[in-house]
């Protein structure tokens, strides 16, 4: 049931964020470049959005892959080591992911060019 419950909520978070994606990447008002994406790349509270954002997903597709997984037979039995590899490939994930984000800086020379 939990894996139920956490698949519906990052549904929900996901539409949220890919919706957030779509309006501020793909129609920004006016002209988008690459210095304004990294001008976005270097605020927290984007960095943070990202972080959340990559939560979601991994949460997601962790949390599905899980529940496919264990409808399969032959993996019943193995549940509790299907559960823990996939808590550690979300753990690597989630540290790898969030490090890239938070240690993200443009440089300065494509950021004072706009």
């Amino acid at each position: 049931m939990r894996i139920f419950i956490i698949q519906r909520i990052s549904a929900i978070a996901l539409v949220v964020f890919l919706s957030l994606h779509m309006i501020v990447v793909h129609y920004p008002p006016g002209h988008l470049d690459f210095s304004r994406v990294l001008e976005r790349l270097d605020d927290p509270l984007w960095k943070a959005i990202d972080i959340a954002f990559l939560v979601a997903v991994l949460s997601h597709a962790l949390a599905g892959t899980y529940a496919v997984l264990t409808d399969i037979e032959r993996v019943t039995p193995m549940k509790r080591i299907l559960a823990g590899v996939l808590v550690v490939l979300g753990i690597i994930g989630l540290a790898y992911g969030t490090y890239t984000i938070i240690s993200f800086q443009p440089p300065a020379s494509l950021l004072a060019a706009h």
